[in-house]
């Protein structure tokens, strides 16, 4: 029998904020330009944890609805016309095996994004999937919930593609999705990181089928991980 993940109550909470969040800048309680509150007083006010009030407002990043700058906190930006959405969403995903299905699906879309992006990034986005690199191996290593930043690793990959349609669908895939498996956190950061610095160095080498087998090797073996987790070896 497949169980609920432990991260399930956090996301469902992460909604219920996001979902306010949104409320607020659609009937224009916060107007394009305004600055999103903090994440400690999205805390305070809505009496949730750090981790929830995070993956709340990076939901709002992935939506298109906020800009982050540096040094300066979040914005309301002007949406415009709203995207085009496939209208995919992981919201009913509820045990591993629904997970599993996740992966999957990752599998096939991201595999040919990362091949996409070694022929098409930028300068500009080389140094955002670098940067976002970088924050993944610095929380992973330190043994802090690395989820968050491992989706943005992902997401900058699939901005690089020039393609908005690899970016809607994957954004409607919850990051907190990523497979925690009962390893040593030591071994297990080592070897993630190591995946996700060979996708990056095949991209920023234009090495495309590089890119397309470091991406599907890595998202395999969290697959495998995964399975592993739910067979209890």
């Amino acid at each position: 029998m497949n169980s609920p993940l432990p991260a399930r109550r956090t996301r469902r909470r992460a909604e219920n904020v996001f979902d306010w969040l949104s409320e607020q800048i659609s009937t224009g309680a916060l107007k394009p330009g305004d600055q999103l509150p903090t994440e400690f007083e999205l805390m305070r006010t809505q009496e949730v944890s750090r981790a929830v009030a995070r993956e709340a407002v990076q939901r709002l990043r992935m939506s298109g609805l906020i800009e982050t700058r540096q040094g300066m906190g979040s914005y309301v930006i002007d949406a415009g016309t709203p995207a085009p959405s496939v209208g995919l969403t992981t919201a009913s995903a509820r045990t591993r095996r629904d997970v599993l299905a996740i992966l999957e699906l990752r599998i096939c879309i991201e595999t040919e994004s990362a091949g996409l992006a070694a022929q098409r990034a930028s300068r500009q986005d080389l140094a955002a999937i670098k940067a976002a690199l970088d924050e993944l191996e610095a929380h992973a290593s330190a043994g802090i919930d690395a989820a968050p930043y491992d989706f943005q690793f992902h997401i900058q990959i699939a901005r690089s593609t020039g393609n908005p349609f690899f970016v809607d669908v994957l954004s409607q895939l919850d990051p907190s999705f990523a497979p925690r498996p009962r390893l040593d956190p030591t071994s297990y950061a080592t070897r993630v990181n190591s995946e996700h610095a060979n996708i990056y160095e095949a991209i920023s080498r234009g090495d495309v089928d590089g890119a397309r087998a470091a991406m599907y090797m890595h998202l395999s073996n969290s697959r495998a991980r995964l399975r592993s987790a739910e067979a209890g070896e």
